[in-house]
């Protein structure tokens, strides 16, 4: 019988990709029935993929240094490293920039205003359910190398 003591991860309410997927799913629903268009396609189509582009450079870059670093992405399995160089310099979360940067851009490209405005209370979810889960974690687990970081570096930029 394991307790919550025993568990080696940060208990995030749910995989932030699938978090992600699901205001994605529901902006297009909305978005199906209710379309609301504000952009002319001379700007969503380059506007978007230039932020599409971004968040996936970034997730790119993000993933590569916990590559590097030997530690796990995924939030169900255990952390082994602070990553703190690469876009960690800038952002805490680099990661969850990336995807807000994709979340942006398919809002713009798809001219969705129901996507930007799924986007709020997608990122209070995140920043309760699963950011601040994850710095309750990084700071039992690591200690005062996390807590330094974590005085020194943004949240998200």
């Amino acid at each position: 019988m394991s307790t919550m003591n025993e568990i080696d991860n940060p208990g995030v309410i749910a995989r932030p990709p699938r978090l992600f997927l699901a205001a994605l799913g529901m902006g297009l629903v909305l978005d199906y029935f209710k379309p609301v268009p504000w952009l002319p396609n001379t700007v969503q189509y380059p506007v978007g993929l230039m932020l599409i582009a971004g968040g996936v450079a970034l997730l790119a870059l993000a993933f590569r240094r916990f590559r590097n670093a030997g530690t796990n992405v995924p939030t169900y399995l255990p952390a082994k490293a602070v990553v703190t160089d690469g876009p960690y310099r800038l952002s805490r979360n680099p990661i969850y920039l990336g995807l807000v940067l994709i979340f942006l851009g398919l809002a713009v490209a798809i001219d969705s205003v129901w996507l930007l405005a799924l986007l709020v209370p997608l990122l209070v979810i995140m920043h309760y359910g699963v950011i601040r889960r994850e710095e309750r974690y990084l700071e039992a687990k690591f200690g005062e190398p996390y807590l330094a970081y974590k005085n020194k570096v943004r949240r998200w930029f």
